[in-house]
């Protein structure tokens, strides 16, 4: 009975289980199948996308194959990566020129990666001045978007200032890195043909190279400034503790922007120390804060990074702080242009006196606290490793944002209030 079962089976025609298994089975190779093509052809539009906009925007650079970018890093080798940004992985190659390039490679966590690469493109090709770095080229192929730049052999100033222990920079040299930095935002403000806001302007976003020349890099949040209007409303991006406060809370953005953002920079690189440490969850330290509680009290010179021990010029010294809190004026009308401040940083024109930072005046107990913070860690009390720092790599964005969030301690606020309260206890 069985044998006969297996015949009919085998010669009449099929189980229903067989049949619903083929159904499913088929039905899933259409799925997929379907999907398959529907992200081939997105795939193909974003490709076409960028490849026309490229093509729109006149481009005095190259185009570079996938061939020869793999052949360059080593079909990007780990061991050639050296960084990594908001955009995504950075790699060293050799092209078969033997020109060192950095390659920076769009990574599929970047979620505005294709516009941001566009623009940087479309921005950075139309500048060139020797304090903003070099893009030689892109590559637009298979699944990959790339840049190609020139290589700096330095890396980052925050890696220099921050991380580095094999790179010392002297007094002489800061010097001259901020005013190669004043250099080249001067230019794209008010010297180019193109009057650019670079809108992320940080110690990682500058780039050193064999002679410690300082290259603003990283301009794929910069925006056009038109002449004929006061200020661009656009959505806020940047980075925390340096974004000026009437762009990170209003998205109102001009130049005076990256003026602000000069004057972070100026004060980490005077002090070898970041804008902002958190101690704890709820305790951190500003170094805009410190410096200009600092000069209310006559003693700029505590600022001083400890590294450089007596090895520095005082009055270059005051003369670089006033300049950074001048550029850090909340009103941004008070600010100066980045001409005026390359002619301050020169000698060529007087520093005009600042206004506060602050309508309350620090007490004696807030400037021993600040001092003892800082002092802990000028001796290793309190490692980098364990202080949380919010000048991340990682651009932050938001539609909108509160000045608690961005600024939640400043000389004004109720967290010197509490904290005294706290110690009082």
């Amino acid at each position: 009975m069985a044998l006969m079962q297996y015949q009919a089976d085998s010669t009449g025609g099929m189980s229903p289980g067989a049949i619903a298994a083929i159904v499913v089975a088929s039905v899933i190779f259409v799925i997929l199948f379907v999907v398959g093509i529907i992200w081939w052809r997105g795939f193909l539009g974003k490709k076409h996308l960028v490849m026309e906009e490229l093509r729109g925007l006149d481009l005095q650079t190259s185009l570079f194959t996938l061939h020869q970018i793999k052949v360059a890093t080593n079909n990007f080798d780990i061991s050639n990566k050296i960084g990594e940004g908001g955009f995504g992985p950075v790699y060293k190659g050799i092209l078969a020129n033997s020109t060192t390039i950095a390659v920076k490679q769009l990574s599929s966590k970047s979620e505005q990666g294709t516009r941001e690469f566009i623009n940087e493109i479309g921005m950075i090709s139309a500048l060139q001045h020797p304090n903003l770095v070099k893009l030689y080229g892109c590559c637009v192929e298979g699944d990959q978007l790339l840049l190609v730049y020139e290589y700096m052999e330095n890396n980052s100033l925050a890696r220099a200032l921050f991380q580095d222990s094999y790179l010392k920079l002297n007094w002489p040299t800061r010097k001259k890195i901020c005013v190669g930095i004043a250099r080249g935002l001067a230019f794209l403000h008010e010297h180019s043909r193109l009057k650019v806001v670079h809108r992320d302007l940080k110690t990682s976003n500058v780039l050193l190279d064999e002679h410690l020349n300082p290259k603003i890099s990283d301009f794929g949040l910069a925006r056009l400034h038109e002449g004929d209007n006061t200020h661009i409303s656009t959505r806020v991006a940047g980075t925390w503790g340096y974004m000026a406060p009437e762009y990170a809370m209003h998205g109102y953005l001009t130049d005076k922007a990256d003026v602000y953002s000069f004057g972070v920079v100026v004060l980490e690189i005077v002090s070898g120390k970041r804008n902002t440490i958190h101690q704890s969850k709820e305790e951190a330290f500003y170094l805009l804060d410190w410096a200009s509680l600092l000069k209310d009290k006559g003693n700029i010179m505590e600022l001083v990074d400890p590294g450089l021990g007596l090895d520095y010029n005082a009055e270059e010294v005051m003369l670089m702080v006033k300049v950074g809190l001048l550029c850090t004026n909340v009103t941004s009308t008070l600010r100066p242009s980045m001409s005026s401040v390359l002619s301050m940083l020169e000698g060529t024109t007087m520093v005009p006196e600042c206004v506060g930072h602050s309508s309350e005046v620090m007490n004696e107990m807030k400037l021993e606290a600040m001092r003892e913070f800082y002092s802990q860690m000028a001796e290793n009390r309190i490692s980098e490793a364990r202080s949380l720092s919010l000048t991340i790599d990682v651009p932050w964005t938001g539609s909108s944002s509160s000045a608690a969030d961005l600024n939640p301690a400043h000389l004004d606020s109720s967290y010197w209030k509490k904290k005294k309260l706290r110690e009082s206890l």
